[in-house]
This record gives C-alpha cells, sequence and structure tokens, in this order.
C-alpha cells in the first residue's frame, strides 16, 4: 500500500515524544533533522514527514505507511531512488503532497526483524563527534560505566552510508547480523558520520536511550581528556544481563522486555 495520511492514527504519545527529542536546549537536532516513528498496527507504523521540525511536531506532522513495500524496495537490487520517493509520497484530500522521512527505511528495518513499538533518530552534537572521528566504530564497542550499559545495551555500529535506499540497505544487512548473533535487535544504533536510532517499546524507553547515548559521548570525551577512556572489561560485565535486577532496572529505563 502507498503512504498516506491519516491524523487519527497519530498518537499524543508520539507527538509528545517527538517534541521532547526536538527542543534546542537538549542539541539532539536542529532544523528538520531527525525523525520519529510508532508501530500502529502489524506493519504499519506513522513516520515523521520529510522537511518538518521534531520541535513543532503535530498530527499533520506524520505519514502513514507499510513495512513491506518498504522492505521490497531495500531488498530489490533494481529499485531506484525515484521508487523509494514514490512509495514514501501521500496525497491529501487538498492535492498538497507529504513526503515521509527518507529515513523510513531505517524503521521499516527495525519493524521487519522486531515489533519495536518507537524508533527515534536523531543526530545529537557530542555523539555525531565520535562517529565521525577516525575511533568511530570501536568508540562505543565497550561500556564505560554500569547504568550506560543498563539503558544502551550492546550497542550496532553502522558504517556512514548515503540517507535513502543506500543506508536502508546497509542498516537491514547489519541489523540482521547483529539479531542473528545476539537473538533480539539492539537499544541503540549508532550511524557512522551520522547519529543515533533509539529503539524501545516504550516513549520513554525511547527519550531515555537517545539522551543516555549523549552523556555516553561527553563521559568519553572528557575522559579522553583526562589522558584516556577505561572501559568496563568483559569479565566485570559477563553477568549483568543475567541478574534479575539489572533486567528489571533495564525494562523500566529503557522499555525492554525485561
Amino acid at each position: 500500500m502507498t503512504a498516506r495520511l491519516n491524523t487519527a492514527l497519530v498518537s499524543t504519545d508520539l507527538i509528545e515524544l517527538t517534541r521532547r527529542l526536538g527542543r534546542p536546549e537538549r542539541d539532539l537536532v536542529i532544523l528538520a533533522e531527525g525523525n520519529t516513528s510508532e508501530l500502529i498496527s502489524e506493519g504499519t507504523f506513522v513516520v515523521k514527514a520529510s522537511g518538518s521540525s521534531m520541535e513543532q511536531a503535530d498530527a499533520d506532522t506524520f505519514v502513514v505507511v507499510d513495512v513491506d513495500p518498504l522492505v521490497e524496495i531495500i531488498r530489490d537490487p533494481q529499485a531506484s531512488q525515484e521508487a523509494l520517493t514514490a512509495a514514501l509520497t501521500a496525497t491529501a484530500d487538498d492535492g498538497r503532497t507529504v513526503r515521509a522521512s527518507i529515513e523510513s527505511l531505517v524503521h521499516a528495518a527495525v519493524r521487519a526483524l522486531a515489533p519495536v513499538r518507537y524508533v527515534a533518530h536523531t543526530h545529537p552534537t557530542d555523539v555525531v563527534a565520535l562517529l565521525a572521528s577516525v575511533e568511530a566504530e570501536s568508540a562505543f564497542a565497550e561500556p564505560v560505566y554500569s547504568e550506560e550499559y543498563m539503558v544502551l545495551g550492546k550497542s550496532l555500529f553502522v558504517p556512514y552510508a548515503e540517507p535513502g535506499l543506500k543506508l536502508g540497505r546497509v542498516f537491514l544487512e547489519r541489523l540482521e547480523a547483529y539479531v542473528d548473533e545476539h537473538g533480539e535487535v539492539p537499544s541503540l544504533v549508532l550511524l557512522g558520520n551520522h547519529g543515533i536510532v533509539a529503539l524501545s517499546d516504550s516513549a520513554a524507553g525511547a527519550e531515555a536511550i537517545s539522551l543516555m547515548a549523549v552523556k555516553s559521548a561527553r563521559v568519553r570525551l572528557g575522559a579522553r581528556a583526562a589522558g584516556g577512556v577505561a572501559a568496563l572489561d568483559a569479565a566485570t560485565t559477563a553477568d549483568y544481563f543475567d541478574r534479575a535486577d539489572f533486567r528489571e532496572r533495564r525494562a523500566n529505563l529503557a522499555g525492554t522486555q525485561g
């Protein structure tokens, strides 16, 4: 099914999450950067429209799209950027057109593998600083403090790809490999030279993951300035995800299944 407009399907929770993430003082996005989505039924989600401000989001800011047609485009080696643009463009009753975010393929790729309710993509300055560095792939490879590990879990790094079809393909490939290895989708995906993607079953969890990623970047940048980063070793964190208290707190903070 093609993209369409239906403001009745846009929840207050999604609008409020989008506005909170778009607050200028949080430095997660500026101008029309970033996008959010919510899974509203099996195989269907609403996603922020291209060129719209997160801070000023309302029900008209979102477009309804379906997972399967977008995933078919990702997997089709003959698909063109023009075909993607057509699939993301909705026409209102008054004839105007509204296009879903060019990064809708990222949101679709997540839902192709797991029924994650909320996905939030932002470009935090401090995180992007690390993701644009020569150590981008390894910068978040190991946790540096326990609360970070609790909220963010084991993040996934995806190297830079041009937003649109190229990013959708690389993102899905790397996400599938992560799921094959870990048996679940990550809470945080780090996009090289680009930004972050937070995955959660709650709006509060998507927000917490986004904000914790910013703090984690700042801690690393501060540690570098103080002489270097001393990460927690694997032996120290080996049993964290097996502890009932850790799983419970992670579920509450990050919106996981526990």
